[in-house]
This record gives C-alpha cells, structure tokens and sequence, in this order.
C-alpha cells in the first residue's frame, strides 16, 4: 500500500485536502469517486511527508474542540435527532476548518454504513484515545449520547486541571528563568571584572571564588552551548520515550522527583479515578475497563500496576486489594475503592 495526496471537494462543498492509502493511484481516483467526490488533484505522497503531516495536522485542533464537538453531538443525539443529521449541523457551527474536514469524513463514511465509533478511529491520530473509546462503548451499550455527554465532562475536566496546572508553574517557571538568566549574566560580565580588581589588589581567592571563575571563563568560551544543552537534554527524553527500556524509568523518575511528582503523579491519579469511573458508570466489566485505562494512561509505572491489578482481579481478589499490592496508590483513594466495594457503589 502507497500514500496518495488527494484534493476533492465533497457534497457540502467544503475542500478536503487529506492523505489516503491505496493500491495505485487508479484505485485512489475510484475510491474517491465512489463516495461522490469532485477531485481536483491526486498523486503520490511520501512515507515522511505523511507522518510529518499527520502531526502538524493533528496540533491543528485543541482540547476545547473536542470538549464542544462530544457536548453539541450528546444534546442532538439526546433531542431526537439522527447522527447522520446532527453530524452535519455541527459542520456548518465548526468554525475550525481543518476540523470540519474531518467531521465531513466522518459523516461520509456513516453514510456508507460504517460504524460511528470505526469513522472516528480512522482519524485516530486527531482525537484523544479516550474519546474512541468511549465512543465504542455508547455504541455497543446502546447509550452513545451518555457516552458522548461523559466524554465531553471528562475532557473538561482535564481541562481546567492543564490550565490549574499551568498557571501553578508560571510563577516557578517565571523565578528560574530569571535565576538563571541573572547567574549568566553575572559569570559572564560581573565576575570577570571583579576578578580583575581582586588580582591587582593582590587578594588571595578562596577555593570557591576560583571555581566560580573557571565557570566564568567556560561561560565566555562556549556561551553557545547554553542554549543548546537544554534543547539537548529534551531531545534526549524524547528519545528515551520511544524506547521500551527506559520509557519506565523515565515515568518512574516523573512521578518520584520532588516538585514534579506534586504534578505528574497526582495528575495521572486523578485520571486514573475519573477514566475508571465514566467506563465502570458506562456499564462495562472491571477487566475491560482496567484494559482501556492501562492503554491510555500515558505512564508505563501506571501502565503495568493496572494490568497486573486486573490480573489479580480475574482471579478473584478484590479490586482495592489489587491495587493495594502494588503501592502505587494513596490509602485515601484505596479507603474509597474498598467502601465503594462494600456499598456497592463503586463509581
């Protein structure tokens, strides 16, 4: 299979300018014309002009868009109205026009009898993993505006916890970059002076200044390195990420170094409860639920302790002792789980 560039005008009118995979271009052209496209231009595109396209395509759209397409499709779908219908009042209200694109696919391939929930997957590199998923799951419980209107006050939730988050570190963040700003410029223009008037006086350095000087001269000599050690070191991590070896550790020291475990691990937790709860309210079974947290937890330490949880929990111990052996989880949120078991309201 080939990736092909395409532009083609739909039957709303709007220009689709979209990548598709096929055989050769011919299977393209009749694709495209057999979902009742008008098609400008067809030809062949690069394994890496896709991928570079799919992200910069993908940073297009932001939370809040999802947070309004969930919610205005949940209210339509909850007054009666058809998917087929609602789908496309919401492309003439999406003001995104990159977003409206992807909703017109979307509509399209619903037309043609394709799954709601499989239309949203094939544009698996636009939406939130747990937007699909949850999605999947109204479809087959049969209570896809319930799922469409938890999904959108999940993403608000995270939501308002990103813009808490971001505006705890902006004072941080504001501090150590003037810090630091203020420690180079003193080594590089401050200290050397001073250096100077020190030796014609005649005073003997102590054994910090004379570090500090060293420093000093290192800074004048390879000033162009500050910048690029920083971009350095996140190059690095991002690196690291992608392997399967240190992706652990690296999540490991997230949620253990002070400061940053204030952020990371507490985020990660409370989207642990929220995404397990809106899939255990949705009606679906523990394991299955573990499953799709596990997948899209985003933290490898978190990752494994939910599916040996859910191994323990198949055969058949409770869920708070499940997560209890791993000591991961505060005793707060354990106390909560257990007397959510007792009760027989867990969610």
């Amino acid at each position: 299979m080939h990736h092909y560039s395409y532009k083609a005008i739909n039957a709303d009118g709007i220009l689709i300018n979209a990548i598709i995979e096929g055989e050769d271009i011919n299977s393209v052209y009749g694709y495209l014309s057999a979902r009742g496209l008008y098609i400008l231009n067809v030809k062949k595109a690069s394994s890496v002009f896709h991928n570079l396209q799919k992200r910069f395509e993908s940073r297009k759209l932001r939370r809040s868009d999802f947070i309004e397409f969930t919610n205005d499709l949940s209210v339509m779908l909850r007054a009666g109205i058809p998917l087929f219908t609602a789908l496309g009042d919401i492309i003439t209200s999406t003001e995104n026009k990159y977003f409206q694109k992807i909703i017109a696919d979307i509509k399209f391939q619903v037309e043609m009898g394709v799954g709601f929930s499989d239309a949203i997957e094939s544009h698996k590199n636009v939406f939130p993993d747990i937007l699909i998923r949850l999605v999947r799951v109204g479809e087959e419980t049969g209570r896809l505006e319930k799922s469409l209107s938890d999904t959108a006050d999940h993403l608000q939730k995270i939501e308002d916890l990103s813009k808490a988050i971001k505006s705890a570190l902006m004072y941080p963040v504001f501090a150590i970059a003037t810090t630091t700003g203020a420690l180079i410029f003193w080594l590089a223009f401050v200290l050397p002076k001073m250096v100077v008037t020190m030796k014609e006086m005649g005073v003997k350095l102590p054994l910090i200044t004379k570090i500090l000087i060293h420093v000093s001269d290192f800074t004048q000599a390879y000033w162009y390195l500050i910048p690029i050690f920083p971009l350095f070191i996140l190059a690095s991590i991002k690196i690291l990420k992608r392997l399967d070896k240190t992706k652990y550790y690296l999540d490991l020291l997230k949620i253990k170094m002070p400061i940053i475990k204030l952020i990371v691990y507490n985020k990660t937790l409370a989207l642990f409860s929220e995404q397990l709860r809106i899939l255990i309210t949705a009606g679906l079974t523990i394991d299955r639920a573990f499953d799709i947290v596990a997948d899209v937890i985003g933290n490898e330490v978190f990752r494994k302790a939910i599916v040996k949880s859910k191994d323990s929990i198949i055969t058949g111990s409770k869920l708070s002792s499940a997560l209890r052996e791993h000591k991961l989880f505060p005793f707060l949120l354990l106390r909560m789980v257990d007397i959510g078991e007792t009760s027989g309201n867990l969610d």
